[in-house]
């Protein structure tokens, strides 16, 4: 295949928010075996580990544990990689070529989602060291079966597992990974980001630089966004590499160097343009008491989330390109985790995503971006609908119980006159 067909970046704006960046085109069996290269060299001679969802929150998690272990990598290398890099307007999807030799740390770095934390474990129990520590950060399993295999080698051939998190978890995964000799810390996910509860977690006096990364960090992971360099630290974790990320924060906390903020300021330009096209193209449905705005697009979805609530929306649905899905909520609507879950997915009840199974093939995936993830959109609506009639009859029955308590307090009263 041509490489320009899967490169989007000369695109009209128009046409390159409809389609996936170029690493959605990188075969998984390629991207698995480059995975798989990139964890073994991670724990090659590694004293420690940390398998980590990729945000600004998991990563903060990286810089503490590196900061504790007296492994953090040297950061000025990584700066001349940016500096290199804001003369490169090419947008590469998640795929990098000639990566430059970079420091490493003794404390390795396996960035892990939902879908691939099993083999991420697999990864550590193949290839870690007897005796290595392991933290697993910012991430839960959907069910605690998931991970059971992996995870039980991981703790017989430690030193220490330690999970640290602040998401949803089902009761019966936690008791599992509690039950299999796992130290897990699950802060509330309405106080507190997965960098804070490592923060308290480890035993390690941190200086103010890493009290104020978890401040900020949380400022945004819990949607407070009243520092405005929180949303620095998440838009610089979504387009860089983790690597870099962890070295760069860990070095300078939440106040990052000119050179990022420069870069940063260099990639907003598109981003904006990608957030005003998907919020122009929003619907609005009325499901149960709440307004959802749902839109498709290539864009941030938490800056679109806001759009559409600022037009009305109790909840937002935002359908992207590769075919995974943002669901956000808000005061009016705290059960995103809950749709989520029925629609491959999971979450906070503010915040959630997910991954509708219904792409079989390329012409699934061909029709979703033909129709703006029309299939997508109309299984999260469906599970909506659910939410909504699981609300509607718990408020029944609570309206039951209601009745039943008032009449049995008249008929007390009646007896007793």
């Amino acid at each position: 295949m041509d490489d320009d067909l899967i490169d989007s970046s000369e695109l009209p704006i128009d046409r390159r928010s409809l389609l996936p960046g170029t690493g959605f085109f990188y075969p998984d069996s390629l991207d698995e075996g480059r995975s798989e290269e990139r964890a073994k060299a991670a724990l090659a001679d590694a004293e420690a580990v940390v398998v980590t969802d990729s945000d600004a929150d998991g990563l903060g998690c990286v810089a503490l544990i590196r900061e504790a272990y007296d492994a953090a990598c040297d950061v000025e290398p990584f700066l001349e990689t940016i500096e290199s890099r804001l003369d490169d307007d090419s947008d590469d999807g998640g795929v990098i070529d000639d990566e430059p030799e970079l420091p490493e740390s003794t404390v390795g770095l396996i960035a892990a989602g939902p879908h691939s934390l099993t083999k991420s474990l697999e990864y550590v129990a193949a290839y870690g060291d007897s005796g290595i520590d392991v933290f697993v950060c910012d991430i839960s399993p959907d069910a605690y079966e998931s991970v059971a295999d992996p995870l039980g080698t991981v703790v017989e051939q430690s030193e220490r597992v330690s999970w640290y998190d602040h998401h949803q978890w089902p009761e019966d995964a936690a008791a599992g990974v509690r039950d299999a000799g796992v130290d897990l810390v699950v802060g509330d996910s309405d106080e507190e980001c997965s960098t804070d509860v490592t923060l308290r977690s480890l035993d390690y006096e941190f200086d103010d630089r890493f009290t104020e990364l978890a401040a900020v960090t949380r400022d945004h992971d819990l949607w407070i966004n009243d520092d405005p360099r929180s949303k620095d630290l998440a838009d610089y974790a979504f387009w860089t590499d983790p690597a870099e990320y962890a070295a760069v924060v860990g070095a300078y906390g939440a106040s990052l160097p000119e050179v990022v903020e420069a870069y940063i300021a260099d990639r907003r330009v598109e981003k904006e343009q990608l957030i005003e096209k998907a919020a122009d193209r929003a619907s609005y449905k009325s499901i149960g008491p709440w307004t959802v705005g749902v839109t498709y697009g290539r864009c941030s979805q938490n800056e679109v989330a806001d759009e559409l609530q600022a037009a009305g929306a109790d909840a937002a649905i935002i359908v992207k390109p590769s075919g995974s899905a943002s669901i956000r909520g808000g005061e009016t609507f705290e059960s995103a985790h809950l749709v989520a879950r029925q629609v491959n997915g999971g979450g906070h009840p503010k915040a959630a995503g997910c991954k509708p199974e219904i792409y079989d093939d390329m012409m699934d995936y061909a029709y979703h971006w033909t129709t703006e993830g029309e299939p997508a959109k109309r299984v999260i609506l469906q599970a909506f609908r659910r939410v909504a009639e699981e609300h509607a009859a718990a408020d029944s029955d609570e309206e039951t119980v209601n009745t039943d308590s008032e009449a049995a307090d008249s008929d007390v009263d009646e007896a007793t006159e």
